[in-house]
């Protein structure tokens, strides 16, 4: 059968395609140049599977869609501490280009307004890197989130780089209260040089997917940049990426993202799937006119609010029942899904009530898909302490999500299947 997604997409984007209003960026000569009539929508999913509609390969300067990236590249370069002594990650309320720092320190609220994402570019590599340098990382960087090498669109980067007289003000001003160390000129010119990577809305998708995906390429399977930032950026995404018009994105459409003027706008749900749309035409936030339309509609019409998920808590226990009967008689615990805290501490409160006549126990984690660290600690505990009440446990654990669960007194038996579990002789 042919898959309904793309047909999905096809339906969206004839939705919004009347909707003119707006105009490409009007301050840099070759984007106002921009067809507006371009339109796209790209889906990626974190095990690789693509799916897009109309102008997904028409290729597009990044912009200010770098920023997240080039941020968490930063992280990973220079670690949490030297970041953030830079830059915080308070939202600023104010449009991308004001000069928004901090009373006194001058550090600008966040990385994703210019003053926090010029200082971020500074940031990328070691401190011994020269500027050439620092831009082959930013380039080599970028291109591995997006899986294949990216180039800078050099008649943007001129354009950009003959009318960057607010970013130079910027840049000045940050190199006054010394969080710029070196030239702001220099800076500058290959924060510019940043912006101006080309891309399609493909390549958005994917690196929007392995930010969702903790910092793996879903294709390449690479390991962009570690899990633990990848936490750190979706953050800031969530509360400083749509600028002044982040509290209304929150509530209406709730999913970390990113605009640039170029007309590209990204998505990065964590687990499920990375987004992106492609239309020059921009509103007053320099954000596409079509792409908030489009995100508001993806996010309605397939519970895509990041505050919009099930109860795992309850969800998690997909049975609790006795096998067997007599001596033979095993209460099975039987798990489902993925397990975090809350999740966990239900299969606690399931282990708590168990009758102290039940001698032996099956913790089933056959339809299990993930445990995160917490649950895993958690369940382990769980077994250890049945095992102290003088049961017999039998993990049932075919994909090793526990991992060694052993107490060392052979009461706890890690088995493939609930049948093993009945036949093994108790201790």
């Amino acid at each position: 059968m042919r898959s309904p997604i793309p047909d999905y997409l096809i339906e969206v984007l004839e939705g919004v395609a009347s909707n003119r209003s707006g105009a490409p960026a009007g301050y840099i000569p070759e984007l106002a140049a921009a067809d507006p009539e371009q339109l796209g929508a790209v889906f990626a999913t974190v095990d690789g599977e693509i799916y897009g509609a109309g102008d997904i390969d028409a290729e597009f300067t990044i912009q200010s869609i770098s920023k997240p990236f080039t941020y968490a590249l930063a992280l990973a370069d220079r670690g949490f501490d030297a970041v953030l002594a830079k830059v915080g990650v308070e939202p600023s309320g104010e449009a991308f280009n004001e000069i928004s720092l901090e009373s006194g320190s001058g550090r600008p609220l966040n990385p994703m307004i210019n003053a926090g994402a010029i200082t971020t570019h500074s940031l990328i590599g070691s401190a011994e890197l020269d500027s050439a340098e620092r831009l082959e990382r930013v380039v080599a960087g970028l291109s591995a989130f997006a899986g294949r090498r990216l180039a800078i669109d050099e008649s943007v980067c001129t354009s950009e780089l003959e009318n960057a007289y607010r970013n130079l003000a910027i840049a000045h001003m940050l190199r006054s209260h010394d969080i710029l160390t070196e030239d702001p000129t220099t800076v500058v010119a290959g924060y510019t040089r940043q912006c101006s990577l080309l891309v399609t809305a493909r390549d958005l998708a994917l690196m929007a997917a392995t930010l969702a995906n903790r910092g793996v390429n879903p294709v390449s399977g690479e390991q962009v940049v570690p899990e633990s930032v990848i936490r750190q950026v979706l953050s800031v995404m969530a509360t400083c990426g749509m600028y002044d018009a982040a509290g209304d994105w929150a509530t209406q459409v709730g999913i970390p993202a990113k605009s640039g003027v170029a007309g590209g706008l990204i998505g990065a749900l964590p687990g499920q799937i990375g987004i992106a749309t492609f239309s020059p035409r921009l509103d007053p936030h320099g954000t596409s006119v079509r792409g908030v339309s489009l995100f508001e509609r993806f996010s309605a019409d397939m519970g895509l609010h990041v505050m919009e998920v099930p109860a795992a808590a309850r969800a998690v226990m997909r049975s609790n029942h006795v096998v067997g009967t007599g001596a033979d008689a095993v209460r099975v615990l039987r798990l489902q899904g993925g397990l975090r805290f809350a999740g966990a501490e239900r299969v606690v409160r399931e282990a708590v009530d168990i009758e102290s006549a039940e001698a032996r126990v099956a913790l089933d984690l056959t339809m299990v898909y993930s445990v995160d660290d917490v649950a895993r600690r958690m369940l382990l505990e769980v077994v250890r302490r049945l095992a102290l009440d003088g049961r017999s446990v039998y993990v049932v654990d075919p994909e090793s999500m526990l991992g060694d669960p052993d107490t060392g007194d052979g009461r706890v038996i890690v088995v493939s299947d609930l049948a093993d579990a009945r036949a093994a002789d108790q201790p």
